[in-house]
């Protein structure tokens, strides 16, 4: 199964120049992608990264210990939010719902590397809806709250929102990264992508304090 276009937006030397030369400025087309129009965060106050994923997607996967590291060493002024999106699968709607029932239920983080593990290692179909319950519950997940939260209101208005902001984004494969609503990060692998994320991180907090 092909999980996306690219799994990186394009970029020839992004890594070689974020190691060599941290004072040049990314550039636009290259190392990121200009999101039009810019959207609103959550927080004004935050610099806010989105990271666009489904736990469907083996890159995702691989890249997920690569970003909590990373994440673990942000400073206090950027909050990063996590964005399951379907692309209009099915099966990518049903892990998109136990994501954010994970979320509801304060289990996410504890287990989200076995979500990832339970899939690509050791190919429990979370993608089925009894499966999952089953799967949560043998976690250590409330079996009443997560019955409750897996099909609510609340929980399928989060995932159309995720896929709203998919195509606001105009994300066309995953794992992607955004920086303040303004710039979709590029980058050849995980670590080059994550130090451009660095950079329009600080380029943003330019932006905010009102500096050029």
């Amino acid at each position: 199964m092909k999980f996306s276009r690219r799994i990186f937006l394009g970029v020839a030397t992004g890594a070689a120049l974020a190691v060599a030369m941290p004072s040049i400025a990314q550039t636009v087309g290259k190392d990121y992608t200009l999101i039009s129009p810019a959207q609103p965060g959550e927080d004004a106050s935050k610099i806010e990264v989105l990271e666009f994923f489904s736990y469907g997607c083996p890159h995702c996967a691989e890249f997920n210990p690569v970003l909590a590291a990373w994440m673990a060493k942000l400073p206090a002024d950027v909050v990063v939010r996590k964005v399951p999106i379907t692309f209009g699968r099915a099966a990518w709607a049903t892990i998109a719902k136990l994501y954010y029932t994970l979320e509801i239920t304060g289990d996410a983080a504890r287990l989200e590397s076995e979500v990832f593990k339970a899939i690509h290692n050791e190919r429990v179909n979370l993608f089925d809806e009894r499966t999952a319950t089953e799967w949560a519950v043998k976690k250590g997940v409330d079996a009443k709250k997560f019955a409750d939260t897996f099909n609510s209101f609340g929980v399928n208005s989060k995932v159309k929102r995720g896929d709203q902001l998919g195509q606001a984004y105009k994300i066309s494969g995953v794992p992607a990264l955004s920086v303040d609503g303004k710039y979709l990060v590029g980058g050849q692998d995980f670590n080059s992508q994550l130090a451009i994320a660095d950079k329009l991180i600080a380029k943003a907090r330019s932006e905010k304090s009102g500096k050029k």
